[in-house]
């Protein structure tokens, strides 16, 4: 029996050169230079530099600041990772039954979409504004004595609040894509089998959108880890003592303003392996629990 030979064709792989040269080039080299320069001492201006094997990383690892940054990230991606699924899977939930105005009240559930990171920082910096700031003066007029320039938990509660609310609309909307994709058969014939619309969420609507939610937990986790660098650098700064810095801010702070580039490198790649670990442990574990 002969065998089928197809020729072989360079013209694939010229279709795939461009995107394999911007990876390389953006994404592959610097990831390797910053794990070369994490081994390296620097002075401020990049005259002269000394292989210091793993002490960056040990400095990085024993480092209060750095501890404390790893501290806050990780309660600040949970409760951010959180509220916005849960908010926006309540706002979905509630769009799915709107009969008259529908269209209206979803396209203003996602405006926030459209809004930069950094700009929604603005926006929340004007609002809690000491002097020109509506929920600034709300929060003190209810008995808060908010002030999250001097306060950490205060100034924890406004980077959390503007991250969620930014987030939310994401959410939002494939949460409402996912329960629109649900055969309506099946959830007339959950309306007969089960009368109370709670018990029947939870054991029929929500576990049909399992996908949906756990791939949104993964959008959500690498979101508060990185994106929301905007957010914190336009209201907080990472104060007050460092209480609203983050791992990604914190690499800024050391390597940018603190012209620290061997620590700086070794705190990128030590938050390159968190992620990665949190990554598979979400794919490894929680997954398995997802029907498709």
């Amino acid at each position: 029996m002969k065998r089928v030979q197809f020729e072989h064709s360079v013209i694939p792989y010229l279709f795939i050169a461009p995107q394999i040269l911007i990876i390389t080039i953006f994404f592959l080299w610097p990831a390797a230079q910053a794990i070369f320069q994490s081994f390296l001492l620097q002075d401020a201006f990049g005259l002269s530099s000394q292989f210091v094997w793993f002490k960056n990383y040990s400095d990085t690892i024993f480092s209060n600041s750095w501890l404390q940054a790893a501290g806050f990230t990780m309660v600040f991606s949970f409760l951010v990772t959180f509220l916005s699924l849960a908010i926006a899977l309540f706002l979905a939930v509630k769009a799915n039954e709107v009969i008259r105005g529908a269209r209206s009240y979803k396209t203003l559930l996602m405006w926030a979409y459209a809004i930069a990171p950094p700009v929604a920082g603005l926006m929340g910096n004007l609002m809690f504004n000491p002097l020109i700031g509506d929920l600034y003066k709300f929060l003190n007029a209810i008995g808060w004595d908010f002030d999250h320039k001097l306060d950490s938990f205060d100034a924890g509660f406004v980077v959390v609040l503007i991250a969620v609310w930014k987030q939310v609309s994401v959410n939002f909307i494939f949460f409402l894509s996912g329960l629109q994709g649900i055969p309506k058969s099946v959830t007339e014939a959950a309306t007969l089998d089960c009368q109370n619309p709670t018990r029947r969420f939870w054991t029929i609507v929500f576990p049909l959108l399992a996908p949906t939610t756990f791939f949104l937990m993964v959008i959500n986790i690498t979101y508060a880890f990185f994106e929301t660098f905007g957010i914190i650098d336009t209201t907080t700064v990472g104060a007050p003592g460092g209480s609203t810095t983050t791992l990604v801010y914190k690499v800024y702070l050391d390597g940018f303003r603190g012209a620290d580039l061997g620590g700086s490198s070794a705190q990128s790649v030590v938050l390159m392996i968190i992620v990665l670990v949190l990554t598979v442990i979400q794919f490894r574990f929680i997954e398995r629990k997802v029907h498709y």
